[in-house]
């Protein structure tokens, strides 16, 4: 079934051209979203709460606004969903732990100032990780959202933003928020399906989003589209007072080079060692990928990376465990609080790093972020896999290990990412690769992503078990 035959499913870009016609409302899309809601939520469990009334109130309004020529730009009623992290006042947020039952938020996240101040909807608020730490989409105490690619069988999300994840890929919203710090857009975003945008770290402001390691986390946008992903980056980022890191070099708009194509583009594909233990319809996938790039008119050619991808998986971990440890000592030491024992271990490791280790740690990292992008200086952005297999089925996971096996080296090195659909495996799970640019190069990684999407005629689809 394609997007195109429901409006719960259109991209946001597809459905601004329709609210600009006459020919789609945001009520319409309201409905259809929360009918699908109605319908899917009780086995999908993407969201911790759906703001239903609120939503058919602003999508009311959206459509009274449209109509009467007063509208605000492309996102004006489109709607969004927010990750369990993002503070919205007088709504309960939990950042994904039980011990956070009936916490209310004080104030808003710029984050969601600035999407309702784009006239989106916030339909409601999505599960995530206990504390946003884990890659698998997993949470034993509030519920593990079920993947839709597989409707028999409960797959693996993808984490942390699971909800978000499983939100897009079923047609329950048109955009959602996930937060980043070692992969957690993009292992959801591939996953399920559709397309995740690691941000540069300080692109997106995170006053108002709770911590998991605060040098790295990075919000960013979960979309059907590469466009819509270009969208809601742009009104999304930009410089905030709340947020020092957001005082980095200047945002620089997509939008005006994101459908140049890719003439002149340099893309780097992925040196041969780090093809080692990836699955082969993944790989497939992946090499297909790179010769619709080079058909379409980049030049693709392999790039010399300072270490395996790998090996930036364990380093990191290191940096997110002491961070998020300083975060919830008080919850990880306390033996009877409410903790995810899968994810209380994963903390605790924290514990162990001592203020030398930590600050080795990120006198190490400083060395891998020139190393990287002393790397990849010779091309705009280069292609990896972003997970090595397709989604896994939930009760073989091992906790023990991550999927974050090529996206930790993203976030590692301070790069941004994008990841989009390439395809299906034979058993019809999502296949997906990342394109990584520099430090603030999100355009390169965006513009790469359009055009490969165009040029793959790519359709997100409907899963078949969630019509």
């Amino acid at each position: 079934m394609l997007a195109s035959e429901d409006p719960a499913f259109l991209p946001a870009c597809r459905q601004a051209e329709l609210f600009a016609s006459g020919a789609l409302t945001p009520l319409d899309v309201v409905e259809a979203q929360l009918a699908r809601i109605d319908r899917h939520e009780p086995k999908l469990q993407a969201f911790t709460e759906v703001y239903a009334e609120d939503a058919r109130k602003a999508a009311a309004a959206a459509t009274d606004a449209i109509r009467r020529g007063w509208r605000i730009g492309p996102l004006h009623g489109v709607t969004i969903a927010l990750k369990d992290l993002v503070e919205i006042e007088a709504r309960e947020t939990k950042g994904g732990t039980a011990a956070n039952a009936g916490r209310k938020s004080t104030y808003t996240a710029t984050l969601a100032r600035r999407a309702l101040a784009a006239g989106m909807i916030v339909i409601g608020k999505t599960h995530t990780v206990e504390f946003a730490m884990g890659g698998w989409g997993t949470n034993t105490r509030l519920g593990t959202p079920w993947n839709p690619w597989d409707a028999e069988t409960k797959r693996a999300p993808g984490g942390s933003s699971s909800g978000s994840g499983v939100a897009v890929a079923a047609g329950l919203a048109t955009t959602a928020i996930g937060t980043d710090t070692g992969g957690s857009v993009r292992l959801p975003a591939a996953w399920c399906g559709h397309v995740g945008l690691k941000t540069s770290l300080g692109r997106i402001s995170v006053h108002g989003v709770l911590p998991l390691a605060e040098s790295l986390d990075s919000p960013g946008p979960m979309t059907r589209s590469v466009e819509d992903a270009s969208l809601v980056y742009a009104a999304l980022a930009g410089a905030d007072p709340a947020d020092p890191l957001t005082a980095r070099p200047a945002y620089v708009d997509p939008g005006p080079g994101l459908k140049r194509g890719l003439a002149g583009m340099r893309i780097g594909a992925m040196p041969e060692r780090d093809r080692a233990g990836v699955d082969p319809e993944m790989l497939a996938a992946y090499d297909a990928a790179l010769d619709v790039l080079a058909k379409a008119g980049a030049a693709v050619a392999p790039i010399d990376l300072p270490s395996r991808i790998a090996d930036m998986a364990e380093p990191l971990g290191h940096i997110i465990y002491a961070e998020g440890y300083a975060h919830y000592s008080r919850l990880i030491d306390d033996p009877a609080a409410p903790v995810d024992p899968d994810v209380r271990p994963r903390l605790a490791m924290g514990a162990r790093t001592t203020s030398r280790d930590y600050i080795l740690a990120k006198r190490a990292q400083q060395g891998v972020i020139r190393a990287f992008h002393e790397a990849i200086a010779g091309v705009d952005a280069f292609l990896t896999p972003t997970t090595a297999v397709p989604a896994p089925v939930v009760a073989e996971i091992d906790q023990t290990k991550t999927p974050a096996v090529f996206t930790r080296m993203v976030n590692m090195a301070e790069m941004c990412a994008l990841a989009v659909p390439t395809g299906f495996s034979s058993g019809g799970l999502p296949l997906s690769a990342q394109f990584v640019a520099a430090y603030g190069n999100e355009a390169a990684a965006l513009r790469a992503g359009w055009a490969y999407e165009q040029a793959r005629g790519f359709d997100v689809g409907v899963p078949e078990g969630f019509k």
